[in-house]
């Protein structure tokens, strides 16, 4: 009679463990998957900030070949043309993305984006129409600036400009635009002081360097503040206030400044060399 027992129970303890076997593998299978997924996750992020962009725009055309359904490669790829300079590209790639049930709204905010990067200025303004206002994020607000400024919205685009600058610990670029808006405005006081914040926080833009002495120049001081600069970038910064100088019609300060930035650069200053002949 014990035997007859014995031959159910082992049957239930096979199927058990027949089970547990099942289940062990799924987990494993799902841990693989999981681990896999943060691999691609990171060797995304890497492509995009470390790698050379025509290098990251192949990597990702072929991985989201590869895998139609995760957005996360489609994302990489509209990211890698932009940054590689091809924004047409990119929007009908964003488009994709935002059709993806994973989408998310800094999608339509980097469409945006893509959109003014090719002059689509109409285009752009109505993506972000379509963005909640409760999202408020750096990007979104700066892009909503350069629109303003792009209709001649000055008190929209200052303060679009001064909340996107106030979401970011690095807004020197966003300082800069605003800037350089100033600067077309008219407003070369402001803009100076807007150039200076902004290498306050980033010593190394020499763009900012740049417009921080177009700003001076168009007060007639012909003179490099007081900031970190090399040899070479003093040259050429001495260059682009003789420029200004010249069109302003100060042609004796022009000349003098042309001399100095032929002086201080370390090499042969071809520009200048050429500006100052043509005054000549």
């Amino acid at each position: 009679m014990h035997k007859l027992w014995i031959a159910p129970l082992c049957l239930l303890g096979g199927m058990i463990l027949a089970g547990c076997e099942q289940n062990g593998h799924a987990q494993t299978a799902r841990a693989i998957d999981s681990v896999a997924a943060i691999d691609q996750q990171n060797m995304a992020e890497l492509m995009l900030t470390a790698a050379d962009p025509r290098e990251a725009v192949t990597y990702f055309t072929q991985a989201a070949e590869n895998n139609p359904d995760r957005v996360l490669f489609r994302r990489g790829l509209a990211r890698s043309l932009a940054r590689a300079g091809d924004a047409e590209a990119a929007i009908p790639v964003w488009q994709q993305v935002i059709a993806h049930p994973e989408s998310v709204l800094d999608d339509q905010v980097e469409l945006a984006d893509a959109y003014i990067r090719t002059n689509n200025w109409t285009q752009a303004e109505a993506t972000l129409n379509r963005v909640p206002p409760t999202h408020e994020t750096f990007q979104r607000y700066r892009l909503e600036a350069m629109i303003a400024d792009s209709r001649q919205q000055w008190d929209r685009a200052d303060s679009f400009y001064e909340i996107a600058a106030g979401l970011t610990p690095r807004p020197a670029g966003v300082l800069n635009n605003w800037g350089y808006s100033k600067l077309t405005r008219g407003d070369h006081r402001g803009a100076e002081r807007l150039f200076a914040e902004a290498l306050r926080h980033d010593s190394s833009m020499f763009t900012v360097k740049n417009n921080l002495v177009l700003a001076r120049a168009a007060q007639r001081r012909y003179e490099i503040p007081l900031m970190q600069v090399s040899q070479v970038e003093r040259a050429e910064l001495l260059h682009t206030m003789a420029l200004a100088a010249i069109r302003q019609g100060d042609v004796t300060v022009g000349r003098g400044l042309l001399q100095d930035a032929i002086a201080t650069h370390p090499q042969h200053f071809d520009a200048a060399v050429l500006a100052l002949r043509a005054l000549q």
